[in-house]
């Protein structure tokens, strides 16, 4: 499953920003892309749909590597502002099912 996870990460980059590159490319900027967030209800709906996600999917990430001591996960907070949510959750996935390292032998 975890394989499947980097893949859903991959396609969550590339997929969504085939678009706005399409959308840019025609002569629109990055303002103009902002804008078209809002230029009805529906699409302000899933703005603010994808902004609440963005900041739940933080502050699990956040809360969960500092209780479980495991900052690997971190890397993907980023992802989730610079890239969006559906590279950064399946990236998080990806990496919270990694398998635990091994326990280092005690000192005697």
């Amino acid at each position: 499953m975890r394989w499947v996870f980097l893949a859903l990460a991959v396609w969550g980059a590339v997929h969504p920003m085939y678009w706005f590159l399409a959308y840019m490319n025609e002569g629109h900027g990055f303002g103009a892309l902002i804008e078209a967030w809002y230029v009805n209800a529906s699409t302000t709906g899933l703005a603010w749909d994808l902004t609440i996600s963005a900041l739940t999917l933080t502050l699990w990430i956040a809360w969960d590597s500092v209780t479980s001591r495991d900052w690997l996960g971190l890397i993907a907070i980023p992802a989730i502002f610079g890239i969006g949510v559906s590279c950064a959750l399946p990236l998080y996935l990806f990496l919270r099912t990694r398998p635990a390292r091994a326990a280092l032998p005690k000192a005697s």
